[in-house]
């Protein structure tokens, strides 16, 4: 049966006004009830190429409330969001040409409505497990963050060509999901609520799986307009994910060759830099600070500059005279005071243990969002002072970075 034969068909077909109706008036019902969790579009027979199925969820944009289309192709995804009434139509369109299932989820429910190969149709509903209304802004949902059929897994060497999670890549996965659970809390907390096009900006990139990982995760499911800088020293590395986004045909993703303190971006929403080495993670604060970066997210590594500077205070010489405790000690003194001045530069800040990244005890993550209220820079700038002077510390990287640029001048901020 060729594909017109198909069309004319499900036009001709008694049972499609009755079946069909009752679904999209389910579609439209949960919709405006607020109860929609997502929709699949599969068995795909029209004449894309690669393509392979189309999910629908809902978001709410500056212009409105929208419906977000991601196209599933075997090397790449693309996403398109439409207002909802025109959203129903697109996918009216698409099942009475190109697709034969439409799986609807609500917070209740299981519908599907499918067209079998004699041409007829039918409509099933279930009691589905319970679960949460869709999301309608930038949320901690888990059904946001990634799935294992991500292009870019495969890409990357992380998944097969089954779309299976290779063994050894067990823990880079893992290790790619809590990134994306950071990003979409800090994304919560952060400005950029209804924001479509974000500058992203990831210094120290390397293979590139958290880069790709970002793009994936604000194009294809969040529905956003991202663009997405991996800056990296290394000129193969470069090559390889510059070579990888342009075979999945990722023009929201680049890669280009430099460091912290060579390259120059254009604009940051949110500034990225994990294991930068010691003073490269002052650098990178610096930078996002003053390109008013909203999120700012450092995993510092080694922490070379304070420990010469440190002197014991006597209580803490029985404590510190092992040269582990006082390895422990100035990387805690260096990220605190990294905090604090990210405090008095108007961040709310966290510094909580993150999973190891490159297979190392090197596990802490600092993140700044910035905030929107006032901030008693006076004070907080006295607190580092004490704790300076407590240790001796003469120097601060970040600190005469910030102080370069007049930090401390204007009080409260």
């Amino acid at each position: 049966m060729t594909d017109s034969q198909k069309e004319k068909k499900r036009t001709d077909s008694p049972e499609m006004p009755n079946q069909g109706g009752l679904f999209f008036s389910l579609l439209e019902d949960c919709l405006s009830h607020n109860t929609f969790v997502k929709l699949v579009l599969g068995k795909y027979h029209g004449p894309e190429p690669g393509l392979d199925r189309v999910f629908v969820r809902r978001l709410a944009l500056k212009d409105g409330e929208s419906l977000s289309f991601l196209y599933r192709y075997q090397t790449r995804d693309v996403t398109k969001n439409l207002p909802i009434p025109a959203g129903i139509a697109a996918i009216r369109d698409m099942f009475a040409i190109a697709f034969n299932n439409l799986h609807l989820q609500t917070v209740s429910e299981d519908i599907q409505l499918s067209l079998n190969k004699k041409g007829r149709y039918n409509l099933q509903r279930g009691k589905g497990a319970p679960r949460e209304a869709a999301p309608q802004e930038h949320d901690r949902a888990k059904e946001r963050f990634l799935e294992l059929t991500a292009p870019f897994l495969r890409e990357l060497g992380v998944t097969n060509s089954q779309q299976q999670l290779i063994p050894s890549m067990s823990r880079k996965w893992k290790q790619i999901n809590k990134f994306i659970e950071v990003l979409d809390h800090a994304l919560a907390a952060s400005k950029l609520k209804g924001k479509e096009r974000l500058q992203v900006v990831d210094f120290g990139s390397g293979k590139g799986y958290l880069t790709f990982a970002m793009e994936e995760y604000l194009r294809a499911g969040l529905g956003l307009r991202p663009e997405v800088t991996g800056v990296e020293l290394r000129e193969d590395l470069v090559n390889l994910c510059s070579k990888a986004a342009k075979k999945l045909r990722l023009d929201t993703l680049s890669f280009v060759q430099g460091d912290i303190r060579s390259y120059t971006p254009k604009g940051i929403d949110i500034m990225i830099a994990l294991h930068a080495c010691d003073v490269a993670t002052d650098y990178a604060m610096h930078l996002g600070i003053r390109a008013g970066a909203s999120i700012i997210m450092c995993a510092p590594c080694c922490h070379k500059q304070l420990r010469p500077q440190m002197h014991s205070p006597a209580v803490l010489k029985p404590m510190l005279k092992h040269g582990i405790h006082l390895g422990q000690e100035a990387e805690m003194v260096t990220d605190s005071l990294r905090a604090l001045l990210l405090e008095a530069s108007g961040y709310e800040t966290q510094v909580f243990e993150f999973i190891s990244l490159e297979h190392t005890s090197k596990n802490k993550m600092i993140l700044g969002v910035k905030g929107s209220g006032p901030v008693n820079q006076a004070e907080i700038l006295a607190q580092i002072r004490v704790i300076k002077e407590f240790y001796g510390i003469r120097e601060h990287c970040l600190e005469t970075l910030l102080l370069g640029d007049g930090l401390g001048q204007g009080g409260r901020r």
